[in-house]
This record gives structure tokens, sequence and C-alpha cells, in this order.
């Protein structure tokens, strides 16, 4: 069963820092590129970031620019989200999805491109 789950969400002070991961089973990452996505309470799902499948092209949303990095480790099947300088805006549900790629460097934060999403893991910042 191909699977993705993330885990590292939490709540923390504004200013604070979460670092989520992906983790996938029952398939490869070394082909998908990932995107994090996010959906707070009342608003549409945002794509936050997104990583082609050599780790070689990445991209950001405007409203995290600077402070959030993402990353991967396709020997562990693993992609992470270090997110720095939290704000309350940042609050949300966070995802993460994947869509098989033939090119190394392509990504993209359009989520009608990709093929599987993980249940999300909630992102609480508050004083």
């Amino acid at each position: 069963q191909l699977q993705l789950v993330e885990s590292g969400g939490g709540s923390v002070q504004p200013g604070g820092s979460l670092t989520l991961s992906c983790a996938a089973s029952g398939f490869t990452l070394d082909y998908y590129a990932i995107g994090w996505f996010r959906q707070a309470p009342g608003k549409e799902r945002e794509g936050v970031s997104c990583i082609s499948n050599s780790g070689g092209s990445t991209n950001y949303a405007d409203s995290v620019k600077g402070r959030f990095t993402i990353s991967r480790n396709n020997a562990k099947n693993t992609v992470y989200l270090q997110m720095d300088s939290l704000k309350p805006e940042d609050a949300a549900v966070y995802y993460c999805a994947a869509f098989r790629s033939g090119s190394y460097y392509y990504q993209s934060l359009d989520p009608n491109r990709y093929d599987f999403w993980g249940q999300g893991t909630q992102v609480t910042v508050s004083s």
C-alpha cells in the first residue's frame, strides 16, 4: 500500500521552529517530486514548498521564503520541512504529497499535479 505519513507537527510560540517529516512507505521516493501544502480553517489549501526528485530544484510560497527550508533524504525515503520564525498565520494542517516525475529538476506548487497525499499534521502557533 502506497502511503505518505507526516510527523513533527505540534504547538509552538511565535518565533519558534518545527521540523516536519514526510515518510513514504510502499514505494520509493527517488522518482517523485514532493510538495508541502497547508490548510487553515476556513481557508483554501495553499502550496508551501516543493522539491524535485533529485533535490536539485526547490520552490517556496512567498509567504514562507527565507523562513522555511525543504530537503530530502532519499536513502531514508523521507522529505523534511524545516520551519523557522513561525508566525501565527503559519498555523494549519500541513500535508505532504507526491507525484512521479521524469525530470530531476521539475517541481510544482500546483496541488492538482500531485497523486498521493498524506493525512496531515497539525501545526499551531500561538503565545
